[in-house]
């Protein structure tokens, strides 16, 4: 489906493109402006590098694979729709994780409250994802199991600061551009998580 949605309004000779290598060292920003020119091979070297880090991003708030991949498409189609609209004001894996967070707060909003780590979390995080998944390979080893199960016990705020400064690299004020607080705000998440995961992986 996203493939479909993002070939729309282009030639049949634009849709029919091989990947040219020279897309893969063009930064983030310029496949995106080149996407929104008409470019659609620009989109699956964007849509190649940031699929996996992202799904991982919507799993790990939402913990439930069926809403998460919902979610993720959600996010990948309002990308394509903005295409056009899009202007490099900000590094790419901003903007991008700044769709995604709206996109989870809005599923918040529709729901009766957030969800908290329960006591199943063990049970949830050793069912056997599917195997086509980021998240399947994450979970064969350990180690990232039981940061897996850690970061699930964080309250949902400051796993998402977390994950954006760990996996994604993003700096404070990036993190604050994404989630609409302020840095010292992202700043105390950050260390107040830190310290809880630090705590649970001594144990």
């Amino acid at each position: 489906m996203l493939h479909k949605l993002a070939n729309d309004g282009f030639s049949k000779s634009q849709k029919l493109r091989t990947l040219c290598p020279m897309l893969a060292e063009r930064n983030d920003e310029e496949l995106m402006t080149a996407y929104g020119t008409g470019d659609a091979s620009a989109f699956e070297v964007l849509y190649a590098r940031h699929r996996g880090p992202l799904f991982r991003f919507m799993l790990r708030q939402l913990r439930e694979h069926g809403t998460a991949e919902e979610l993720y498409q959600d996010v990948w189609q309002k990308v394509i729709q903005a295409r056009e609209r899009y202007r490099p004001e900000a590094k790419f894996t901003t903007w991008l994780y700044q769709i995604a967070h709206n996109r989870l707060t809005d599923h918040w909003r529709s729901q009766s409250h957030r969800p908290s780590a329960g006591e199943d979390a063990m049970e949830r995080a050793e069912q056997t994802p599917d195997p086509h998944t980021p998240e399947r390979q994450l979970s064969a080893f350990e180690e990232r199991r039981r940061l897996q199960l850690a970061l699930e016990e964080l309250p949902q705020d400051q796993r998402e600061a977390v994950m954006l400064r760990l996996e994604q690299e993003l700096s404070l004020e990036e993190i604050a551009e994404i989630t609409g607080v302020g840095r010292e705000t992202v700043k105390s998440r950050l260390r107040y998580a830190m310290d809880k995961l630090r705590e649970k992986l001594r144990s």
